[in-house]
């Protein structure tokens, strides 16, 4: 690890270890601290399920080397994502080249549209369970992104980012592009052919019959902690009783290959 990264990781640990041990968490809620590592700016997002509150009004811009704290309830669940190459000055649907909520900055609720790659949350701490964190590409992707407890301890592990650029791996049926001639993001096969051996649906919507393709391979190959279909059971969960994680677009494990990530 270079000077300069190591120095930004240890200053990201502290942040996450003084707020916690200082007092500032809330009782029952569950602190996420969401950086960014990419080169370009991004606009994460969240989206409750039914009956649980919106966080982060929903959604918020986030510029390269900055990170936002977000707290939820201890019981919330919902979805996670990064929004790219966003432009809200002129109220254009969509305004970001993936992941947009219907030209919104603040989500409200609202799903972002695929590819995008998702961060499922399951928080259990009202039933004294562990929490639970999932990252999908089922829909596909667009960028990689880690999910780290802090402290970290071996007993609750974490999600590391890709191993590989999906966007330059893409094959070119799948691909997603903008109007500079640029792969942002990747469709799974379910999304790009909608057939039910790739959507795991009807006569496939059981693990004995919907199995890996050719197209989630590639998607396990660059990103082994993601879910990579819809029946993928290869360790792609992290369980933890931790009150504080870390959430990391564009982390440094995710293959190194900077110039592989558009301009945004």
């Amino acid at each position: 690890m270079q000077l300069p990264q190591f120095i930004a990781s240890y200053f990201l640990f502290f942040l996450v270890c003084h707020s916690i041990l200082s007092g500032n968490a809330i009782a029952h809620t569950v602190t996420f601290f969401v950086h960014n590592k990419c080169p370009f700016p991004i606009w994460p997002a969240t989206a409750a399920n039914t009956d649980q509150p919106i966080i982060a009004d929903g959604g918020f811009h986030l510029p390269p080397g900055k990170t936002q704290r977000i707290d939820a309830p201890w019981s919330w669940s919902g979805r996670i994502w990064a929004r790219t190459g966003c432009n809200f000055a002129w109220n254009w649907k969509p305004a970001c080249e993936t992941g947009d909520c219907d030209g919104r900055l603040a989500c409200n609720g609202l799903a972002g549209t695929p590819p995008v790659t998702l961060i499922q949350i399951s928080l259990q701490g009202d039933k004294g369970k562990s929490h639970s964190f999932a990252v999908s590409l089922v829909d596909g992707y667009n960028i990689p992104v880690s999910v780290t407890p802090s402290p970290l301890t071996p007993k609750c592990g974490y999600i590391q980012g890709c191993l590989k650029n999906l966007n330059s791996l893409c094959p070119h049926e799948l691909q997603v592009w903008n109007d500079k001639g640029e792969i942002v993001a990747c469709k799974s096969a379910c999304l790009a052919f909608d057939l039910d051996k790739f959507c795991c649906r009807n006569e496939y919507g059981i693990p004995e019959k919907c199995k890996p393709n050719v197209y989630s391979k590639i998607f396990k190959d660059a990103c082994p902690s993601y879910f990579s279909y819809a029946f993928d059971t290869t360790h792609p969960l992290l369980t933890c009783a931790c009150n504080a994680y870390v959430i990391t677009f564009c982390p440094s494990t995710w293959g190194g290959e900077a110039g592989g990530f558009a301009s945004m």
